[in-house]
């Protein structure tokens, strides 16, 4: 005979949904916790890059500027000053109190801080697709799209100048929805503080500049008067000044003359002087001749195609309601959200395409565009479900 079954206590019975209800409410900060550890043993994996040395000496001699050491900034490319120091600072300051001097350990140390902040940007993400899909489930799974993509996790270790930047994109975006949610100048603060970083990271980050400003004027436009007007019109202010008075403290370059600063920056993004073979195809290009379709081919062959099939999927269905409703898209928030990030993800690369940008090493200089394309994709995996839950599939 089989023994009876081993009856739950009724203490540990009652503790059980308890129990479940932390779990789920704090699986993020798990998986997070998980992808740290894992990441804290992966990370002797990874050597130097060629970039690593240049980027830590620009860190290097821009705190010599700051700190009056140096009359001017002496980067070992002369455009290199013009980058904006606001993850490479950090960390030397960093490996400085430590008092690292050994490399191997400050190579360790440089992988570690680049990888936490990629899951830092994670636990973000699921902040952010929680708030719009109002789901745990899809915001778990949003957060393990964003972290499981090959190419990215990979580069979140050694690639310290643009998985900072996916990483803080993810941020700014999340701030963004905040600010339009919560509506207060002290969010709109905290939205130009991040917009702000995110810009003295790439100068790739001016683009949310004017989609800011295009929301807060189409608020201005479906307004009433008064109050609500004034209101509108104090939020946007605070939201620039913070940003512009953000990439100005964080750019010593810009101290001296500021429009230099921001002409050198966006010439410096365009036409990039480092023109290299490109191997695609099976033909060696000119990086600056590479065909329009360059990035999304990158893209295409390197994206899991779970995650390639539900992006495509949440594209069409915003699309797709921007055309049976045109007016209302721009009245709701979420769906005026999930047009923003369809617009962050679809023009910068056409822009690119359009005005010849120099471009090599795959994707990378457009990783950010996996921040949109996650929460596309679960908003496409949402929309998936629901359509079949209605069918009873």
């Amino acid at each position: 005979m089989f023994p009876p079954p081993l009856a739950i206590p009724p203490q540990l019975s009652n503790r059980l949904p308890a129990a479940r209800n932390f779990l789920t409410r704090h699986a993020a900060l798990l998986v997070c916790g998980l992808f740290l550890l894992a990441g804290l043993v992966a990370a002797g994996d990874y050597g130097i890059t060629p970039s690593e040395l240049t980027l830590r000496q620009n860190a290097q001699a821009h705190l010599d500027y700051i700190l009056g050491r140096a009359d001017r900034i002496e980067t070992f490319f002369y455009h290199d000053r013009v980058y904006g120091v606001a993850f490479e600072l950090p960390l030397l300051l960093a490996e400085r109190a430590l008092g690292l001097a050994d490399y191997h350990y400050i190579h360790r140390f440089r992988l570690t801080l680049t990888h936490l902040f990629f899951i830092i940007g994670g636990y973000f993400c699921y902040r952010l697709a929680y708030r719009l899909f109002d789901s745990r489930l899809l915001a778990i799974i949003a957060l393990l799209l964003y972290l499981l993509h090959p190419r990215i996790y990979a580069h979140s270790f050694f690639n310290s100048k643009d998985l900072p930047f996916l990483s803080m994109f993810m941020i700014a975006l999340y701030l963004l929805e905040r600010a339009f949610r919560r509506d207060t100048p002290a969010a709109f603060v905290l939205l130009g503080i991040g917009v702000g970083l995110l810009t003295n990271l790439r100068i790739m980050g001016i683009m949310l500049f004017p989609a800011i400003i295009a929301l807060r004027g189409l608020d201005l436009f479906y307004a009433g008067a008064g109050p609500e007007r004034k209101g509108i019109l104090l939020t946007g202010g605070v939201f620039l000044v913070a940003a512009g008075l953000t990439v100005y403290a964080l750019s010593p370059y810009a101290w001296t003359n500021p429009l230099d600063y921001l002409v050198a920056s966006l010439n410096l993004t365009v036409h990039h002087p480092n023109v290299v073979a490109q191997l695609f195809q099976g033909d060696l290009i000119p990086s600056k001749e590479l065909p329009w379709h360059y990035n999304a081919t990158w893209f295409g062959i390197t994206a899991p195609p779970a995650l390639l099939l539900l992006g495509l999927m949440g594209m069409a269905a915003v699309l797709a309601r921007g055309f049976i409703r045109p007016g209302a898209i721009f009245r709701n928030g979420r769906r005026r959200f999930a047009l923003l990030l369809l617009a962050c993800f679809l023009l910068p690369p056409l822009a690119a395409a359009l005005l010849g940008s120099n471009q090599y090493g795959d994707w990378r200089h457009f990783y950010f565009l996996h921040a949109p394309f996650v929460l596309l994709a679960a908003g496409g995996l949402g929309g998936l479900t629901a359509a079949l839950t209605r069918r009873r599939l």
